[in-house]
């Protein structure tokens, strides 16, 4: 048995890895072939392209390789439909790995999508083309399926794998110690792990801590840096605000950061996740460039943007998006948090109930799902 399997970033490849070995137990004959990373070759895929081919973010960027992203798919296709396999599994990159599901479909080959993309957010229209591309969703929060089964789309919500690999009750002490810290109390900065989210962020979330550290003097500020580019870039910053002594810069090391304080500034995105899953209060900011905001915000169909929110369908954290996010918002915000325990101790209660919602083995159960797939065949 041949399954096909494209997965276009490292997130992706991560997904993969977990899933391909669950898929083996259950089918010992079975081979995988298409393209990803190191964990998913670990696992025993045949990578017939580099997964740094399609790793491309930006309009920009894809546009210059859009031809050499062409012929690959292109190449898939033919392939695949000389060889049938079994199934053809996309992981995540849908722009790039949807068109191919709907090629191999429409010639009789089972196909399935593992991770959504927002469709539930903006541009919903798009469900239709994928209704038509794909077997089954395989989505990570209970919110996806429940769209996805609105609009007869096949589906099962199979977990988030952070909230498989986040362990419960994660304490502050915990934290320090991994990070080799003393006691102290501590606001973890996570302005993006792009540069264009950090220059967007970075100057806001350190007037923001430079206004609650005027109230709350013993609070310092630690910031994991996703790379050392990255990392120049914030540390200019941090020394232009005059904060070098305050803020505390690592190279990686985000969960531990988390972990480690008492509360997080976050920018929109996966490390909001992240810090519900650690289980610290946080507020949520993000800006984005004005055009990009004026177009979004005709197309956008939900209220709510940070993942907390999103998972308990009501305003857990602070959000404040585009011009709302100033630093005396966010520095309000946080203050609030540290002033208001028992408001703390209900969000991390809930916060606790949703990471136990999430924890679902996601590799296990996406494989049980594909395995029911492929035996209706």
């Amino acid at each position: 048995m041949r399954i096909a399997v494209v997965a276009g970033e490292l997130s992706g490849d991560a997904l993969g890895g977990a899933l391909l070995p669950a898929l083996q137990q259950r089918f010992p004959q079975a081979r995988f072939e298409g393209i990803g990373g190191p964990r998913m070759q670990a696992a025993g895929l045949e990578s017939l392209f580099p997964l740094e081919k399609l790793s491309v973010m930006g309009l920009v960027e894809v546009l210059k390789h859009l031809p050499e992203l062409l012929s690959i798919r292109r190449a898939l296709v033919r392939r695949w439909l000389a060889e049938p396999p079994a199934l053809y599994l996309g992981i995540d990159a849908p722009d790039f790995t949807l068109p191919l599901a709907k090629r191999l479909r429409a010639h009789g080959i089972r196909t399935a999508h593992y991770v959504s993309p927002s469709v539930w957010a903006w541009r919903q229209g798009r469900v239709r083309g994928i209704a038509q591309s794909v077997d089954l969703m395989l989505t990570l929060f209970p919110f996806e399926a429940e769209f996805y089964a609105q609009h007869h789309v096949p589906v099962e919500c199979v977990g988030h794998p952070l909230a498989d690999e986040i362990p419960a009750g994660l304490t502050v002490a915990d934290g320090r110690a991994a990070l080799g810290l003393g006691a102290g109390r501590s606001l973890a900065l996570l302005p993006g792990s792009r540069a264009g989210e950090v220059g967007r962020h970075i100057d806001v979330f350190l007037a923001a801590f430079a206004r609650l550290h005027e109230r709350h003097p013993q609070l310092n500020a630690l910031l994991p840096c996703a790379t050392a580019a990255l990392r120049a870039q914030i540390a200019a910053r941090v020394t232009a605000a005059g904060l070098d002594a305050q803020v505390r810069l690592f190279d990686g090391h985000a969960r531990e950061v988390l972990a480690a304080s008492e509360l997080a500034l976050v920018a929109s995105g996966t490390a909001t996740l992240e810090t519900m899953l650690v289980g610290r209060p946080l507020v949520m900011a993000y800006r984005v460039a004005p055009l990009t905001y004026a177009i979004a915000k005709r197309l956008m169909k939900i209220d709510r943007f940070s993942l907390p929110n999103l998972l308990a369908g009501h305003d857990l954290v602070p959000e404040f998006i585009q011009d709302a996010a100033t630093p005396g918002a966010l520095a309000a915000a946080l203050d609030a948090w540290l002033r208001e325990p028992a408001r703390v101790q209900a969000a991390c209660t809930e916060f606790a109930g949703l990471h136990e919602r999430l924890r679902c083995n996601a590799g296990e159960r996406a494989a049980a799902a594909l395995a029911g797939l492929l035996r209706q065949a």
